[in-house]
């Protein structure tokens, strides 16, 4: 295992920069998840630590030595694609095997590890198979089990679920998840999936446009985003925001939008009639059975079983409230929303950035 250090990283594709001066760290055995919309330079910043992309600027370094002038192989990581790129000529047994070979390693030393990252995978049954005979999910599975037999400092995954369907995502990432917790190896996993982020992490580190826009835990960039774009990135579905002006008067604080009084906690930050954006999360929104709280007319109900997601309009904005268990409501009817007590957000409009 290994800690991971990124200083001042910059990227450029000819005059086209593509990273921006990156710096933070990861410790020893923990599990960092890089998440951003797509062209964010999320995969850009992972090849570069793998040694296949070359670093513009800056110094990544593992357990303190840099790496920038190591070749990929010299670098001791093992990195799983997007696309399994398994040989198909070999069978599971000899692609898992096959990195060992190439190091000349002890015949017996390669057999006991592809055995042992097969008992891990539960890949026992297919080792004699050939990737052609196999599930999207089990050639997957036979891609980490390659990474785990070299035995590295550092596992990349690149996006490697994209290409499976929504129910195998759910089970490989519940299986990513309890292969970190075994083997307590250092995990940089890329993603533009929050929903991935927020499951896997110890850490996220949100990118966007080249840059770092928060790092924390899932919970702390749930609960507390430092500003707009992580807040509507984290979450599904994403945050509701309504732009409207801050006010202050007699130790109060509110928002007024959509020609409404929208509830906040006292702000040490922020100034009376200060343009900002209010946000508050779909699952922090209820609706009230006194008649009390924010009109709002319903546009669209979508039960799901455990839960029903209720698509409403106030004034001109629409909004998503997402209720525990099922309701008698129909489209056209007059609800009122209550938000949750504390849960309410408010964002410099301007800036973006969070007002506490």
């Amino acid at each position: 295992m290994a800690s991971v250090s990124f200083r001042k990283i910059e990227k450029s594709f000819g005059k086209v920069k593509i990273i921006h001066g990156i710096s933070f760290d990861i410790s020893d055995g923990e599990f960092v998840v890089l998440v951003g919309p797509s062209g964010c330079g999320k995969s850009t910043l992972l090849r570069m630590l793998a040694g296949l992309e070359e670093i513009s600027g800056g110094e990544i370094a593992i357990d303190g030595k840099v790496i920038n002038d190591l070749d990929s192989k010299d670098r001791d990581i093992a990195m799983v694609f997007q696309s399994y790129a398994l040989y198909p000529h070999m069978t599971v047994r000899d692609n898992m095997a096959f990195s060992l070979k190439l190091r000349k390693a002890d015949a017996e030393l390669t057999e006991q590890r592809v055995s042992n990252a097969a008992r891990i995978l539960n890949l026992d049954p297919l080792l004699d198979r050939y990737p052609r005979e196999l599930s999207g999910g089990q050639r997957q599975r036979v891609a980490m089990g390659r990474a785990i037999v070299r035995d590295p400092k550092v596992f990349l995954f690149d996006e490697p679920l994209s290409n499976l369907d929504a129910k195998l995502r759910v089970s490989m990432r519940a299986e990513i998840k309890a292969l970190h917790q075994r083997l307590k190896t250092t995990t940089v996993y890329v993603t533009h999936d929050q929903i991935e982020a927020m499951t896997l992490a110890d850490r996220i580190v949100v990118m966007h446009d080249g840059i770092i826009e928060q790092i924390g835990t899932p919970l702390e960039l749930f609960d507390r985003p430092g500003n707009l774009f992580v807040a509507q990135f984290i979450g599904s579905p994403s945050m509701n925001v309504l732009k409207g002006t801050l006010r202050q008067a007699d130790g109060r604080a509110w928002v007024e939008s959509q020609g409404h009084a929208w509830q906040v906690h006292t702000l040490a930050q922020g100034r009376d009639v200060q343009a900002v954006v209010y946000g508050v999360r779909p699952g922090d929104l209820t609706l009230s059975s006194t008649g009390q709280g924010v009109p709002a007319k319903v546009i669209v109900v979508e039960p799901t079983g455990a839960e029903t997601e209720l698509l409403l309009e106030v004034g001109d904005t629409r909004i998503v409230v997402v209720m525990h268990g099922r309701t008698s409501v129909q489209p056209d009817d007059i609800v009122h929303l209550e938000i949750a007590h504390g849960k309410a957000h408010v964002f410099d409009e301007a800036s973006g950035q969070r007002l506490e």
